[in-house]
């Protein structure tokens, strides 16, 4: 299949999920409706239904979704390690505590958790990038800072919930993941946050395609990779930060949407990260979509969903590639 028809393709399917999760809801707001509303016409709670509850959403999880699985591309690229995702580098825990913080500091003020989420992620990273740079900068240092850094994050959250148990219900919420109530004022911050490190990304994406010759290869075609390898960590964990700020712990679309992309794609990083951008918006999208309707009128957590596929797809990742796996400097 020709690149310029996966891309087309893709393009496509982008465009059918968001149709699909722009108009597919609730008996209170019909096709009708929607198409009235978009008109200029509908009474001020379907206006309300459409713009402050279905379009925030779908932007959130279209934003999270690319951030999030670039994000993992990043990473997985970096370090030459397939199940490599923010969550292996702390960054998800580093929200995590943040967000517990925040219960304590600012109860039901959700945009000060959110912000608070996007800080913890940015500091959690900073410190595998200091921790690592101690070590060599190597791709084995940055992994065990990270595993490092996300047990040590784990081990303060255990301790902060066990000091102020009813942070419990908040944090057990976040963890959760999804896009149920994501206001407009949370999005509006965090999508050209997203936008401009996208960007960023992709032009840069050349640099991965000769880090994955290796670090020695690199470095003799003239390479920094110690200084290219902290800005991919740094991009990824700005990507993750800003994607938890609006969705919480949603897990392994950094793991699975990459590694999708690279069953159907050979070419070259940027190729592929571009198809990361429009594959991992339109699949969690879609599992969001999908959270909302299976059981309509309960509505179960988009981040739920995503732990039952995203477990047996690790476990078939472990299997696949059990003698490439782990990463060697």
């Amino acid at each position: 299949m020709k690149r310029e028809l996966k891309y087309a393709i893709a393009v496509i399917s982008l465009f059918s999920a968001i149709f699909f999760a722009l108009f597919a809801g609730n008996g209170a707001m019909s096709t009708s409706d929607v198409l009235e509303v978009i008109g200029g016409g509908g009474s001020s709670a379907q206006r309300l239904i459409l713009f402050q509850i279905r379009l925030p959403r779908i932007l959130a999880a279209m934003f999270s979704g690319a951030a999030l699985s670039v994000s993992g591309f990043l990473l997985q690229n970096d370090l030459n390690n397939v199940i490599a995702s923010p969550g292996l580098l702390g960054i998800n825990s580093g929200a995590g505590i943040f967000v517990l913080l925040s219960a304590l500091v600012f109860p039901f003020q959700s945009e000060m958790k959110c912000v608070l989420a996007f800080a913890g992620a940015l500091l959690a990273a900073a410190f595998v990038i200091l921790l690592s740079a101690w070590t060599g900068m190597s791709k084995t240092s940055v992994i065990l800072s990270g595993v490092a850094i996300s047990s040590l994050c784990a081990s303060v959250s255990q301790a902060v919930i066990a000091l102020y148990p009813e942070t419990v219900a908040d944090k057990a919420a976040f963890s959760l993941g999804g896009f149920a109530n994501v206001p407009l004022s949370i999005v509006k911050p965090a999508v050209p946050v997203i936008l401009i490190v996208l960007t960023v990304a992709v032009f840069d994406a050349g640099v991965l395609d000769l880090m994955m010759l290796g670090d020695e290869t690199a470095a003799g075609l003239g390479l920094n990779v110690r200084l290219h390898r902290w800005l991919h960590i740094l991009m990824a964990a700005v990507l993750s930060g800003a994607a938890v700020s609006m969705c919480g712990l949603v897990g392994f679309i950094g793991l699975m949407v990459p590694n999708f992309i690279r069953l159907f794609y050979k070419g070259k990083s940027v190729g592929c990260m571009v198809l990361c951008v429009i594959a991992g918006a339109e699949f969690l999208l879609l599992c969001d979509t999908a959270a909302r309707l299976l059981f309509f009128p309960y509505e179960l957590p988009c981040g739920l969903l995503l732990d039952v596929l995203g477990t047996p797809f690790l476990i078939w990742m472990l299997v696949k590639k059990r003698k490439k796996l782990g990463s060697y400097d």
